[in-house]
């Protein structure tokens, strides 16, 4: 999976009378917005959006969020880019709004409705038939959505009105919790892996109370270890002035920072800038955060096997320059190295 990138736009200079002014031109930036992404938009309109009020030379998401869909939304820049896959892969959490009695084509509150039945539940029902469906679980992906097929997204094949067979995808849901419950409208939030589709989700608890539900709402509330409530809307993005919007921008180790870190002084940072192994004493790990001398010098991401430090994703000389410029926050000053 790769993350969405968006090309850069060249500078309109335009010079006839009553011609708009000309566009700002475009600027590297290195860092990672939390949007929270507003509903009707999709993933990548969002990311257009955000590239354009700051500018920023190079971007990305981390993960489409449909449109009916609202919540976090991580933009990358620059930089931060090469990290955009470990947010892809992190666990991620929701709140959902499941409408019971009722399914529907899609799965969700855009389809048409194909079934409706009297909804007949309580509380320790409700409770019994989301801890059947916690834990590893099997999911059919659903036909309206982005996962492909011979090439073809699946809801080109249901828009066309053609059923292709799909394989089951083994998931993990961590946690459902029940959020309230009142006539046929019930609230969970869901923590979980990637991939997960929480509307078959829905329809899977639906199936399990005997009375069939559909996803009415949907909100991303984190996505490893960042959180919507350090998000920004669209709105509020808009209204900030262009300092106060590059002040938004947290470092690229953001989206690592529950992973376990060390420091290098100059001469090994140097050597591992370059793609060397380097000797560590530190236990095996697939995970790590490496840092450079300097606060907010983020050199890039890890692993060590037999006591060798092994570069996996590396910044660049002038990236870990331009980050060693930026303000320090306390995600740069991790542990040193022994």
């Amino acid at each position: 999976m790769t993350i969405a990138q968006a090309p850069a736009q060249p500078a309109r200079a335009d010079s006839a009378p009553g011609a708009a002014p000309p566009r700002l031109p475009r600027r590297p930036l290195h860092g990672v917005l939390l949007l929270d992404k507003p509903l009707g938009w999709t993933s990548n309109d969002a990311l257009q959006k955000v590239k354009g009020l700051l500018r920023a030379l190079k971007g990305g998401h981390t993960g489409t969020l449909d449109p009916l869909a609202t919540g976090l939304l991580p933009l990358c820049f620059g930089a931060a880019t090469k990290f955009a896959q470990v947010s892809l892969d992190a666990d991620k959490a929701y709140r959902a709004t499941l409408t019971l009695g009722a399914r529907t084509l899609t799965g969700d509150l855009e389809g048409a409705v194909v079934e409706q039945r009297p909804v007949q539940v309580d509380a320790r029902s409700i409770a019994e038939a989301c801890a059947r469906l916690t834990g590893p679980i099997d999911q059919l992906p659903p036909m309206h959505s982005a996962l492909k097929k011979d090439g073809k997204a699946l809801y080109e094949y249901a828009r066309a009105g053609v059923d292709v067979e799909r394989e089951r995808r083994r998931v993990t849901i961590h946690a459902i919790d029940i959020v309230e419950w009142h006539d046929r409208t019930l609230v969970i939030e869901v923590v979980c892996s990637k991939g997960t589709y929480i509307r078959t989700l829905a329809e899977d608890i639906g199936q399990a109370l005997g009375c069939g539900a559909h996803l009415a709402a949907l909100c991303r509330t984190s996505s490893g270890p960042v959180r919507i409530d350090g998000a920004v809307s669209l709105e509020e993005l808009q209204a900030m002035s262009d300092a106060d919007r590059l002040a938004r921008l947290l470092p690229p180790d953001t989206l690592l920072a529950d992973w376990p870190s060390l420091r290098l002084d100059a001469g090994e940072a140097g050597r591992f800038l370059s793609g060397l192994r380097r000797r560590v004493e530190h236990p095996d790990t697939d995970r790590m955060r490496v840092y450079g001398p300097q606060p907010g010098a983020f050199l890039g991401s890890a692993h060590i096997r037999a006591g060798e430090l092994i570069a996996d994703r590396l910044l660049s000389p002038p990236e870990v320059h331009a980050l060693c410029r930026a303000p320090a926050t306390a995600s740069e000053f991790p542990e040193s190295l022994p």
